[in-house]
């Protein structure tokens, strides 16, 4: 560009001006976009297709159910299921009946999983019945009551002793008892997120955070989606905040079509491109390079694919290259976490995008960098400090955490742990992490978290994680091991330890056993000597 503020000019309401968000509730977006489209098709999963009028009644039905179940507003339901339409209308139809949606990951084991329902105090559940005996083994020591059961094949009868996801429906009595809603203030969704102590936190996200961040969004891609004619590959799991935002409430706030899989396989996920002809792809950039590396990608139609936003891990510029030249489409790698809904920036379609940035702010979106130290003062163009952001997608707070929201959210600003610099036209660039987070396939991993379950390891007397680059997971989990003296665990054990406690992307792929570990003059384990160690070895 030969004005490099010429963007800027064009579009002012893309970089720190209000974006006008209507003061309405997640549901009431939804009711909007089925009073225009409500023939449109809102789902498409396996050949099943379901247009937004038929959600929408699916939705009232399953918030009847609710209600009549016992659930009152504040109430918080969990759902722990992979893509499919019973999300969409078990999310919306929890928030229709006045409750707060708990998003769980299926990978989660029972530690975690009691964990979390206690921390929340969700008395409802809705899970694949794969999972059933899974939530069956903790109920006892958690608040739940009601188990709602999701059979993908519609022929599988259940031999549960709880309601299965239709006969639960089935209870309805098409009646919903209005709910007042203050967008501004109240919670509709806890997305729950880790932290550097290994305690998970639940991120408050408000019916306006999340209305703002679909409508933002589209503000930011309006020249390039058209409302009602989108149909957005949906592979992203819509209980990671990234998959809600980009995919389901963004597809629900545009009247566009969700077409479903439930996980990223490579060779159904192509022969859907193939079949559906998708026009979106929002994702992370293991599966650009997983379809990057195939073959005959050509053959399966791939040149639908217009606009692929991608996150939740860094784009390797080369991949970036060479996905485009396959697909002809244009990668616009942005950033985001929980605690922003999560989207607050992205490389934009309107002007130059710039590989290796997250780009610029979405529209309403206020960011600088700050110095690390006091986080006071901002930096100077090009200088490293922390990204901290402000803007109508910031969640409210964590949940019942007082001290952490003091630290993370300050004077309306969001502090989000990342080390990052900005240039002259506002094009942030992400260089490394306050935290000791991992991102392995997209997924946040939390150091302390295996550590204690290390610890747990008879065998164990010392123990740090890391993660070490992996050119196909993004980074992948190093556990550094130093045995109790007598003990001689191999590997193979620490891991099959490791995976009968934790979740599949969180166990270490790679376990290294020290006489001793690096550590400060006070005892503190120097994780950065290990990290640059890993390095020069790769």
């Amino acid at each position: 560009m030969k004005d490099p503020k010429h963007w800027m000019a064009k579009y002012p309401d893309y970089v720190q001006n209000e974006v006008e968000i209507p003061p309405i509730s997640v549901p009431e977006m939804l009711q909007k976009t089925v009073d225009i489209f409500g023939e449109h098709e809102a789902v498409s999963f396996y050949g099943n297709t379901f247009t937004y009028n038929e959600i929408a009644r699916l939705v009232v039905g399953f918030a009847s159910s609710l209600q009549q179940a016992g659930v009152q507003k504040g109430d918080r339901v969990a759902i722990m299921l992979p893509n499919c339409p019973q999300y969409v209308v078990s999310y919306y139809g929890a928030l229709t009946a006045g409750a707060i949606v708990t998003q769980l990951n299926p990978m989660l084991v029972e530690r975690e999983l009691e964990y979390v329902l206690n921390d929340c105090e969700a008395e409802t559940i809705v899970l694949l019945n794969a999972l059933y005996p899974r939530i069956k083994a903790i109920q006892i020591k958690t608040s739940i009551k009601n188990i709602i059961t999701v059979s993908l094949q519609s022929t599988v009868k259940s031999q549960q002793e709880d309601d299965t996801f239709d006969s639960f429906l089935a209870k309805q009595n098409g009646l919903v008892l209005p709910i007042e809603c203050e967008p501004e203030h109240d919670i509709a969704v806890l997305q729950y997120t880790g932290g550097t102590t290994g305690r998970a936190k639940g991120a408050m996200l408000t019916h306006r955070n999340i209305v703002a961040n679909a409508v933002q969004t589209y503000k930011f891609f309006k020249d390039e989606i058209v409302k009602g004619h989108e149909k957005c590959l949906t592979v992203l799991p819509l209980f990671h905040v990234f998959g809600m935002s980009a995919c389901m409430n963004l597809s629900i706030y545009c009247g566009n079509s969700m077409i479903m899989l439930p996980r990223f396989d490579l060779e159904e996920v192509l022969e859907t491109i193939k079949r559906e002809q998708p026009t979106l792809f929002p994702g992370v950039p293991t599966m650009y390079m997983a379809i990057t590396s195939h073959p005959r990608a050509e053959e399966y139609g791939i040149d639908s694919i217009r606009i692929c936003n991608s996150g939740s891990a860094p784009m390797p510029v080369e991949l970036l290259r060479e996905f485009e030249s396959k697909t002809g489409a244009q990668i616009l790698e942005g950033y985001g976490l929980s605690e922003a809904s999560p989207s607050t920036h992205c490389n934009p379609a309107f002007a130059e995008r710039k590989a290796g940035t997250v780009g610029i702010g979405l529209p309403g979106t206020e960011y600088k960098i700050v110095d690390v130290a006091t986080g006071t003062l901002e930096v100077p163009t090009g200088r490293l400090g922390e990204l901290i952001i402000r803007g109508p997608q910031v969640m409210k707070g964590y949940w019942n955490m007082i001290e952490e929201t003091a630290v993370t959210l300050r004077d309306g600003w969001l502090f989000t742990g990342d080390i990052a610099r900005m240039d002259k036209e506002g094009y942030v660039s992400i260089v490394d992490r306050k935290k000791d987070l991992i991102i392995a396939s997209g997924y946040n991993v939390y150091p302390r978290e295996i550590e204690e379950v290390l610890y747990e390891h008879p065998s164990v007397q010392e123990a740090v994680v890391i993660g070490i680059a992996d050119d196909f997971r993004g980074e992948t989990v190093k556990a550094f091991i130093v045995q109790r003296p007598g003990n001689t665990a191999d590997p193979e054990e620490i891991i099959s330890f490791c995976r009968q406690h934790l979740a599949a992307f969180k166990i270490p792929r790679i376990v290294e056993f020290r006489e001793e570990l690096p550590k400060t003059n006070v005892g503190k384990i120097l994780r950065r000597i290990l990290r640059d160690e890993s390095a020069k070895k790769q």
